[in-house]
């Protein structure tokens, strides 16, 4: 007879009171927060059990299933056309499964972590609760791409009848080739459904409730990494220094609820950790959760996971060369697991990129967007570019500081962080600072994207492996040159940041870095070869120095991030609340709206809408969007108005500024305003199977 275990039912009931209690509260101040929070655990949750009942106890586990399931209910739902109910339901039902599993199952194996680690990550969540609760306060109006995201998110938890084609911007247009699926505006729909809150306030808030899952799973990264809580918790402070404290207004911590920030803050660290988990101690069940991360990593954003898979594929090359022969066929095995998934989300995606105008340009075209980009390559031809060195180490001190230390890996060649900073450094940095391959690469992925595979160098791993190479010979030195070095690179070189941001970094450290971690393979590989083992790493005696220097280089670049602890100074929507609410109320789901680009761009986000038109840098270039040829379609209405130009794109409503030349017209034509404010008019367009006016 089965004996049932109902102290595994402890978490669940907890956090189904905490959702009953949450949605008795008002949707405002800490009664929304509660709400949130309540409803992020819940879609978390299913993730959770199911990494449970495979024995994996990691937070990396329980959120690369979290997100992988509501990509699967997701997909039901696509292929079913239905609402988002039914991945609610699926998503829920698997957690329902996973969850007697677990308490039917009399024993669970798997790979957790030691005690003391447990207590350090506790410690982590904690202060990653005080970040989020920080993190509340400044995020303030949206802009840019924000109101895309929130779009599709919008449709998600609006329409009835969902698919793929209709959460986009355009009625008639086609999939964006990196948000194809879109799957974490799924697990943000998911969010907004459960809470009962409107999805532009999920966007503006959401953020704070996932910092403390950045925390550990950088926490979770380095333990994996490095196997010592010291320079793992060195990692955590890298990455709380370089994404929300070096570039002020809580940087990256503010947009976590996009899926750029997500990729690079969740999923990524959720993958390298499961990756070398895997090659310590290979498990199907592992692999499996591995498998499940890449697959939700790609659909979330596919570059960023060619990117990541660059410096893991150097590790498991770079590995044998400095350790013997070692981690050869774990490493295989390990990238197996994370490789397939993603090749096989990479082909499904490949016919949607190939429609990208971007990835087939001419003379003409490739020269304007070299233009564009220009604060970020060096040009010498057409054919002959690359990333500007300054671009590598734009983030600041910390960057510098990694680039310097990556040689010092040398002294621990046969530790695998070792390897990973060595072989996945020497990597992306070849990859984008040789102008014979860059471009290659830049017509593969697109230039835009091409020029952010630097930020999957190894930063974090390289300075918490380099400080405790230092700490290994002298406590003394490790903690004076960290405060000295922190204090000067913050004073002289803070970061650049923004596209047109001037370069001011040094290019000198990023050269150390690629040439100095070159020769230290290759000297690795002649001291391998000769066997000879005069070279020897003391750091791992000294977790708790290696830990305090980090603190203590990180305190200057905190104080900037601190006293620059404000909301971003944007504007925010145009759209008056009362147009807002119309647009909600009175016009119906899935109708076409015609309007200038900006005032289209941000209806569609705020409203279940299709738009005619909005800017082409906030939309893919392919060419069933026919992007250009919207715009100049909006651009000839506004000079001269006429019926037909909306109709031609089945147009349902106008949408006028007060103050443009086409109101003027279309009272004259005789459209009666269906809704006006002192900002904007509203006319519903008649019929266009009758006759148009005179």
């Amino acid at each position: 007879m089965t004996e049932l275990r109902w102290e595994r039912l402890t978490g669940p009931v907890a956090a189904a009171a905490l959702f009953g209690i949450a949605r008795l509260l008002p949707t405002t101040g800490f009664g929304l927060w509660l709400r949130l929070a309540a409803a992020t655990l819940l879609v978390l949750l299913p993730g959770r059990l199911v990494a449970r009942a495979l024995g994996q106890r990691t937070m990396a586990a329980t959120v690369a299933w979290s997100v992988a399931i509501v990509g699967v209910g997701l997909g039901i739902t696509f292929v079913l056309g239905q609402s988002l109910d039914l991945a609610l339901a699926f998503t829920l039902g698997v957690g329902a499964v996973a969850l007697i599993a677990l308490v039917t199952r009399r024993h669970l194996q798997g790979q957790g972590l030691p005690g003391r680690v447990r207590f350090v990550r506790a410690f982590v969540v904690f202060a990653g609760l005080i970040i989020g609760a920080a993190t509340w306060g400044i995020q303030g109006n949206l802009s840019g791409d924000s109101f895309f995201h929130l779009g599709r998110i919008r449709k998600l938890v609006d329409l009835h009848e969902l698919s793929l084609h209709r959460v986009g911007e355009f009625k008639q247009g086609g999939l964006h080739p990196g948000y194809a699926f879109p799957l974490w505006h799924g697990w943000i729909a998911l969010v907004s459904r459960l809470a009962a809150v409107d999805p532009s306030r999920v966007a503006r808030h959401e953020s704070s409730l996932l910092v403390p899952l950045a925390l550990v799973l950088a926490f979770e990264t380095g333990w994996a990494v490095f196997r010592s809580t010291g320079p793992a918790f060195a990692v955590v402070l890298a990455v709380f220094a370089l994404k929300a404290m070096a570039p002020g207004h809580g940087g990256d911590y503010t947009l976590l609820w996009q899926p750029a920030p997500v990729a690079t803050q969740l999923l990524a660290p959720a993958a390298i950790a499961l990756f070398f988990l895997l090659v310590r101690k290979p498990a199907w069940m592992l692999a499996l959760t591995l498998a499940a991360d890449s697959a939700a990593l790609t659909f979330v954003h596919p570059t960023y996971a060619l990117f990541l898979a660059i410096p893991l594929a150097a590790f498991v090359v770079v590995r044998p060369i400095l350790a013997r022969g070692a981690d050869l066929r774990r490493g295989i095995l390990a990238f197996a697991a994370l490789g397939i998934p993603m090749a096989t989300a990479l082909v499904w995606l490949r016919p949607i990129a190939d429609q990208t105008l971007t990835l087939h340009l001419g003379a003409k075209e490739l020269a304007r967007s070299l233009h564009h980009y220009r604060s970020s390559l060096v040009v010498h031809s057409l054919t002959r570019y690359n990333l500007a060195p300054q671009r590598v180490d734009r983030n600041g001190a910390v960057d510098i500081a990694a680039l310097v230390l990556v040689p010092l890996a040398l002294l621990a060649r046969r530790r695998r962080w070792a390897a990973l900073v060595l072989g996945g450094t020497v990597a992306i940095l070849a990859l984008e600072l040789w102008p014979l391959v860059f471009p290659h690469f830049a017509n593969l992925v697109s230039l835009s994207q091409a020029r952010r595979a630097a930020t999957f160098v190894p930063f974090t791993v390289a300075f918490a492996g380099g400080v405790a190479v230092i700490a290994g010979f002298s406590r003394l030195l490790a903690l004076a040159l960290a405060i000295g070095a922190g204090i000067w690179l913050q004073l002289d070189y803070g970061g650049n940041f923004g596209l047109r941001a001037a370069r001011t970094t040094p290019s000198i450290v990023v050269w150390i870095a690629l040439f100095g971690g070159a020769a230290a393979i290759v000297v690795g590989a002649v001291l391998v070869w000769a066997r000879r083992d005069f070279l020897r790493e003391r750091a791992r005696r000294r977790g708790i120095t290696t830990a305090l220097a980090a603190l203590l280089f990180i305190v200057p670049i905190s104080v900037h991030g601190f006293s620059h602890w404000t909301p971003r100074p944007v504007a925010g929507t145009e759209l008056t609340p009362g147009l807002i609410h119309f647009l909600q109320r009175d016009v119906p789901p899935r109708s076409v709206i015609f309007a200038d680009m900006e005032t289209s761009y941000e209806a569609v986000a705020f409203a279940p809408v299709y738009a005619v038109a909005v800017p082409p840098t906030h939309v893919a270039r392919t060419t069933p969007n026919q992007v250009q040829t919207r715009k100049h379609a909006v651009q000839r209405f506004l000079l001269q108005p006429s019926l037909g130009v909306p109709h031609r794109w089945d147009a349902n409503w106008l949408i006028l500024r007060r103050k443009s030349g086409p109101v003027a017209w279309a009272l004259a034509q005789g459209l009666k305003p269906a809704y006006k404010d002192r900002h904007f008019f509203v006319f519903a367009l008649p019929n266009p199977a009758l006759p148009l006016p005179q």
